[in-house]
């Protein structure tokens, strides 16, 4: 990385937000030997702690391959919990939908893992990688965007210089409202509690999704600890989208209160449970910008689209931008081209947006079918997921989608290299 002075750093690339999608990619561009610019407001030591993000990740087969490809697989994977089969259920219905991962092959059909434990190896990455540089805690006061590249200005005065802007600052994205590009975008009528529960009997490395009439509620398996204070060896994540009426009650229960209610929900299978973590409640949407791409930036992850969690594949979208992005820059570059040329952000917007709003409308779709208890409805969706799982081809292509190989694929997603 090479900086004239100590007030201009230059780089081919700058991305902006030191998110899981913003710090992926800036490790695939370096892992192909491109110097990137990593800005972000918030200081690492903050995105580290144990309250900053209490998410939980469904790393998809096809994702893990691009971790795999970009040399980042090898720090996450201690720590990634593997699903071996998911259940999918309609309340107390007696049909479900069981995807088990040895109909297709041998491997996973993924992993989950905790957000801290994504984001720490990529920030401990970013520190020691020669082609990585991460400014943050960092202030943005001016992008400036030309046909000459890209200029970052930043409040303590410093200036970033690049061909080119990768915005993965998230839903809301400021780079995206900048450039004027405008988004679909709604509210669903639910907010997400999450936390972690450690629980008596094992998991067996089985996700479990439940369709209630609040809205879908996810029991997936984590890692299990060696000493849990608890007592209690094995834990899980949940994922409990309920109504916005009765968020706020739910909101103010005590620890007992809340985990009365989260009993009900995750029935008796597990065994005791036990409360493994802080609470937190997000509000739950969908926006999709209308276009991914302007002068010399391209919208990458949340910035460019945001979906439902009903599926688990809100970062698998992003990390199937990243590998697509990463090729056709990789590939400009090898041939000496302008990384930042439209007509290479022209090919990246063509190969993800597609994907990306079919996944989107598919995801609310689903959510509208399933957040309600009209019993006609309910029996209709009811029989559906019975003939899926009555039906090996549909069901094995149900699985490969769910694995994030099906498609166009970009060639780390398919397990080659960049």
């Amino acid at each position: 990385m090479s900086a004239g002075t100590s007030e201009i750093i230059s780089a081919e690339a700058v991305v902006v937000g030191a998110g899981l999608v913003g710090l992926m990619l800036a490790h695939a561009l370096a892992s192909a030997g491109i110097e990137v610019v990593v800005v972000d407001r918030a200081a690492p030591g903050a995105m580290t702690d144990a309250a900053f993000d209490g998410r939980t990740t469904a790393i998809a087969k096809g994702s893990a391959n691009v971790l795999e490809g970009i040399g980042l697989w090898s720090d996450l994977a201690p720590n990634a919990c593997p699903i071996e089969k998911i259940r999918v259920s309609d309340g107390d219905s007696l049909l479900f939908l069981h995807y088990d991962h040895r109909e297709i092959g041998d491997d996973p059909m993924g992993y989950i893992l905790e957000n801290r434990d994504l984001r720490s190896p990529l920030l401990a990455r970013a520190d020691a990688a020669a082609q990585v540089e991460l400014l943050a805690p960092a202030e943005i006061e001016i992008v400036e965007r030309g046909a000459n590249g890209v200029t970052i200005r930043l409040a303590d005065g410093r200036q970033v210089r690049a061909r080119v802007v990768f915005a993965c600052d998230g839903r809301g994205s400021s780079l995206c409202r900048e450039a004027g590009i405008p988004v679909t975008e709604w509210r669903y009528d639910q907010s997400s509690f999450v936390c972690n529960i450690a629980h008596e009997r094992a998991h067996g490395n089985i996700a479990h999704e439940r369709f209630l009439p609040g809205g879908p509620f996810a029991i997936l398996p984590l890692q299990d600890r060696d000493d849990p204070a608890s007592g209690l060896p094995h834990r899980a994540s949940i994922v409990w989208s309920e109504a916005n009426d009765l968020v706020p009650a739910i909101r103010e229960f005590d620890d007992a209160a809340f985990m009365a209610e989260l009993s009900r929900r995750v029935g008796g299978f597990l065994g005791e449970i036990a409360l493994d973590s802080p609470r937190w409640v997000h509000p739950l949407g969908l926006s999709h910008a209308t276009r991914y791409i302007d002068e010399r930036l391209a919208l990458v992850g949340d910035a460019a689209h945001a979906i439902h969690p009903i599926a688990g594949q809100g970062l698998n979208m992003g990390i199937r931008d990243i590998a697509a992005l990463a090729e056709l820059v990789v590939d400009a570059r090898r041939l000496g081209r302008d990384i930042g040329d439209p007509d290479i952000l022209a090919d990246y917007e063509r190969w993800r947006r597609f994907d990306n709003m079919l996944l989107a409308v598919v995801t609310d779709g689903l959510t509208r079918l399933f957040s309600n208890d009209i019993t006609p409805v309910r029996v209709g969706r009811d029989l559906g997921l019975a003939v899926v799982n009555a039906t090996p081809p549909l069901r094995r292509f149900f699985m490969r989608h769910a694995m994030g190989v099906v498609g166009d694929l970009p060639r780390l997603v398919r397990g080659e290299a960049l």
